[in-house]
């Protein structure tokens, strides 16, 4: 097992890591819209899933993965109705490699993001 860390995503919050990686395959802690400075993107949801974003691309490139191998991704929205702008987002990032996914709308999520992602990548 490895532990990954970045100093180019936020540093984890509590008592967990960036991502872990066993036999080749990469588990992310949930990514929120913090700079890796550790400052909360302010603004709406399309500003908070890039950063989302940033931060995800940031820890797979550590851990020596990309987008374009992540096999299952989990996000997590604070209001359903913004699924359509979170899912135009996600489109860009996820073009023509579509992993599998999972969307749940949540009651609340760390530091009252609006969105967080987590992703289950092969490591090459």
């Amino acid at each position: 097992m490895k532990t990954i860390y970045t100093p180019n995503a936020p540093a984890a919050i509590g008592p967990y890591s960036q991502g872990i990686i066993v036999n080749n395959i990469f588990y992310s802690s949930g990514q929120i819209p913090l700079t890796p400075e550790g400052e909360m993107v302010e603004g709406d949801v399309r500003e908070q899933t890039h950063q989302v974003f940033q931060n995800v691309k940031a820890i797979l490139a550590e851990a020596g993965s990309s987008l374009e191998s992540v096999i299952k991704a989990t996000v997590f929205i604070k209001n359903m109705d913004e699924f359509p702008v979170i899912n135009e987002i996600y489109g860009e990032y996820f073009d023509e490699h579509q992993p599998a996914r999972s969307c749940v709308e949540v009651a609340k999520l760390p530091k009252n993001a609006l969105v967080e992602i987590e992703v289950i990548a092969l490591v090459k």
